[in-house]
């Protein structure tokens, strides 16, 4: 057995000594890894000094240039080893955290599966299928109370559109009754007219001038009347 097994056996040997919890050993962890980040920036300084350091004497001391690149190469296997052991640090740390994760997800679902058995426990099937029928009528019943209110109230509007429009007729042609009433009508002459005469340049023979005037009113008002007529004929249609 190696010393380092034998180092790790021995101080596992207790078993009194209780195991740490998740946090410290995650706190353990970011410390290790502040710590060797700090020793990786130390080393790459000492590698760049080195190698500043050879190329200073290069021709000139040759002997100490070899020096410089030897220590160089030792920092920089350190350097290798300690970029290794942060992998491995972070991939434990990583770990960790998932099974951190995990057991505090399971202890909280664990905890919420109690709290539910818990109300299981008060609750009976039957009653909840009788409060979800109860529940359901009370909806149908709040459905047609709705649709009763939204329908439209009567109070004795069941009349007949046909006597409704015979009325209105009436209603109508007794207006149009009164209107014709208050017309006033022309005067229609008893006897016929007379012939309207050809028009010629000159007066006819034996025309007086007074009987012309008055057959000229005549034919004014005929056609004043036909116009009256024809007017209330236009407003009767």
């Amino acid at each position: 057995m190696s010393k380092l097994g034998k180092f790790f056996k021995g101080g596992g040997s207790s078993k009194s000594r209780a195991a740490p919890s998740p946090q410290e050993a995650l706190a353990r962890l970011r410390e290790t890894e502040e710590m060797l980040s700090k020793k990786q920036e130390y080393l790459e300084n000492r590698i760049q000094r080195e190698l500043t350091l050879a190329k200073k004497h290069g021709r000139q001391n040759k002997r100490a240039a070899l020096q410089a690149l030897k220590r160089k190469k030792r920092l920089e296997k350190q350097l290798t080893q300690i970029d290794g052991t942060l992998s491995t640090i972070e991939f434990q740390r990583e770990a960790l955290e998932n099974s951190h994760t995990n057991t505090e997800v399971l202890r909280n679902m664990g905890f919420a599966a109690k709290a539910m058995k818990a109300v299981h426990e008060n609750m009976d099937l039957n009653k909840i299928d009788d409060l979800m029928q109860e529940i359901t009528e009370q909806q149908d019943i709040a459905q047609e109370i709705s649709e009763a209110f939204s329908q439209r109230v009567g109070f004795g509007d069941d009349f007949d559109e046909d006597e409704l429009m015979a009325e209105l007729e009436e209603l109508e042609q007794e207006e149009l009754n009164k209107k014709m009433t208050n017309i006033r009508l022309p005067n229609v002459p008893s006897s016929s007219l007379p012939a309207q005469p050809d028009r010629m340049p000159g007066r006819m023979a034996g025309t007086s001038p007074a009987a012309h005037r008055s057959r000229a009113a005549s034919s004014r008002r005929a056609e004043e009347e036909d116009d009256d007529i024809k007017q209330l004929a236009a407003w009767a249609t």
